[in-house]
């Protein structure tokens, strides 16, 4: 069932009436669980997130996480535990035992057939078709899989040991194990499996045979891949996530020796290195001026090494405006100016320097063409807001003004570029007034392609800046987003602004809906659970009427304010770009 990976419709802290309904539940279903251990799985203030979901087949199952691990699944009114509460609690179901290389089937989709089943010498787990049952491999006791039954245990033996023996809902490794902590199965002694494992040295041989008592199904999604295809008689060897960890710690120990620097000492020996290498090898002429900003995301990230992290505010300059400031004065590598109010740009480059040009590149295979995480947390993604560009693009009406430069209908044009065209235009053809050099005669192209029908016989010439304002306003406005790493996407219109709004939920509550997050590369389900941790309120994810991949960020009150500083502060998405900032709660002053 969570081969494929799942969507989310909403996630919501469970209310009190429901956590008790939970907790009778689980008594319910599973009788064998003490007192102490039902408040452990259902505590009493802890808090218990309950997750609704879609399966990739659009079955709607209901999660209930708790420490950021899923502990229960509801499917059709039914409650299943998952691997993470087995690994604590391996008693709560019968378990059926098979082989360590099954388990790479069982995660890839496919059900457990009963000639890939190991009978211990105590004989099968007695159960009834359809009961809840794990699936553990030899020598482990904890469980890799939960599922249902498909038969009886005494059909089980009367057919041979023949045919599918459980129906797998959930395994170790699958989309519903990642939505946890992706922790490894701990190790339990098994002590029915004892003379199973000296068995398991004799038909490693017929490891094929084994493998075939598992009815595959097609799955693109190679979740499966991450089990080991090597026979092993434990589940620890399974684990591959925690082996490779280890393997890569150690090759990283010796390609990086310990460093006797400081970590801000060497976290500046690293900016210095990234800066002086995009200069070098990143950095073009025709480039400058360039934003600072995007000289940092888009050509130092890429130049830092594999395996290490850069952190501006680990080093001892902690802003890049400093960083920048110290390499204009103290050696002259660069000249920061701000061309507009609060934006610096890099507008000339020392290409002569001397510790420009001894400066080498080192040789590492391991630079990708991506940013690195910059102090982002352990597992998420890191999120760089996109450089967006306004562009113009020719239309059919203005064509044969810029047929002259080449440029036909379609043809997307910055603002620079269409001001040279036009200049070019009216000096190539002397339409420079003589009398006043501020204005520009009209001809008959710049009459039919700039002029309205009402202004044909009054206006003769225009001023320069007129010239290029109707210019502008005629063509089609473009947007250009650029993500590090990406080609640029270029679309017609004006961006789309991140609209957040507020609507009234009954008499005295509100919530507050979030949409257009998707033009910007944000996530919107990592956006929801960032505003959920900070505001301590529910949330939900919903379709946009009328659109079929947007998706509405939902949060309860007016969480306007908060919004704001998550996408100004984290994302760094300029103000500019977010409509709505007026509808924040207003603090009402003091009465005088």
């Amino acid at each position: 069932m969570f081969a494929k990976s799942f969507r989310v419709k909403s996630n919501t802290v469970i209310k009190g009436s429901d956590r008790r309904k939970l907790k009778a539940d689980v008594s319910t279903a599973f009788p064998s669980l003490s007192v102490e251990e039902l408040s452990e799985l259902v505590p009493n203030k802890e808090e218990l997130n309950v997750v609704k979901i879609y399966a990739h087949k659009g079955d709607a199952v209901t999660l209930y996480v708790l420490h950021k691990n899923p502990v229960f699944f509801e499917l059709e009114k039914r409650l299943y535990p998952t691997v993470y509460t087995l690994w604590h609690y391996p008693h709560v179901l019968p378990a059926f035992t098979t082989w360590p290389p099954v388990l790479q089937k069982l995660a890839g989709g496919a059900d457990l057939m009963l000639p890939g089943v190991v009978v211990p010498l105590s004989g099968l787990p007695e159960v009834k078709k359809g009961d809840c049952c794990a699936v553990k491999v030899v020598s482990n006791r904890a469980p890799v899989a939960v599922g249902t039954a498909t038969m009886s245990s005494a059909e089980m033996r009367s057919l041979g040991m023949k045919g599918r023996g459980v129906s797998v809902l959930h395994t170790y490794l699958d989309s519903l194990w990642a939505f946890g902590d992706k922790s490894g199965p701990p190790s339990i002694p098994d002590v029915d499996a004892e003379g199973v494992e000296a068995m398991y040295g004799e038909e490693e041989e017929e490891d094929e045979e084994a493998t075939d008592g598992v009815e595959e199904e097609p799955c693109p999604n190679s979740d499966g891949d991450k089990a080991t295809d090597a026979p092993c008689p434990g589940i620890q060897e399974l684990s591959l996530a925690d082996r490779e960890e280890g393997e890569q710690g150690k090759e990283e120990g010796e390609e990086y020796p310990e460093d006797p620097r400081s970590q801000q000492e060497q976290m500046d020996a690293l900016l210095l290195q990234c800066f002086l290498q995009a200069l070098k090898s990143k950095v073009k002429k025709s480039e400058l001026p360039l934003l600072t900003s995007s000289f940092l995301r888009i050509h130092m990230f890429s130049c830092c090494p594999s395996g290490k992290q850069l952190d501006i505010k680990k080093s001892s300059y902690k802003k890049l405006s400093k960083f920048l400031q110290s390499m204009q004065q103290q050696h002259s590598l660069v000249r920061v100016k701000e061309l507009s109010k609060g934006v610096e740009s890099i507008v000339e480059v020392d290409w002569k320097n001397p510790a420009l040009r001894s400066f080498r590149t080192p040789e590492d295979p391991g630079i990708e063409e991506a940013p690195v995480e910059v102090g982002g947390a352990e597992g998420e993604k890191p999120y760089h807001p996109p450089e967006i560009t306004t562009l113009y693009m020719v239309s059919s009406r203005l064509e044969p003004l810029f047929q002259d430069a080449k440029k036909r209908k379609g043809t997307v044009l910055q603002p620079a570029e269409v001001r040279e065209i036009i200049t070019d235009y009216v000096k190539r053809n002397e339409l420079v007034d003589e009398k006043n050099k501020n204005y520009v005669i009209i001809n008959p192209i710049l009459c039919d392609c700039l002029l309205e029908k009402s202004e044909y016989q009054e206006v003769e010439a225009l001023k320069w800046d007129d010239l290029f304002s109707r210019t502008l306003y005629k063509m089609q406005h473009c947007h250009q987003l650029v993500f590090p790493g990406q080609p640029p996407i270029i679309k017609k219109g004006h961006i789309e602004p991140i609209d957040i709004s507020v609507a009234s939920r009954g008499a005295n509550k509100k919530v507050t809906m979030i949409k257009n997050l998707e033009v910007y590369g944000l996530d919107p389900m990592a956006v929801s659970v960032a505003l959920q941790r900070r505001v301590q309120a529910s949330s939900a994810l919903n379709p946009v009427p009328g659109s079929k991949d947007r998706v509405l960020v939902q949060i309860q009150g007016n969480q306007v304010q908060q919004v704001c500083k998550l996408l100004l502060d984290k994302y760094q998405i300029p103000c500019k770009y977010i409509q709505g900032l007026d509808n924040k709660v207003q603090k009402p002053g003091r009465k005088k």
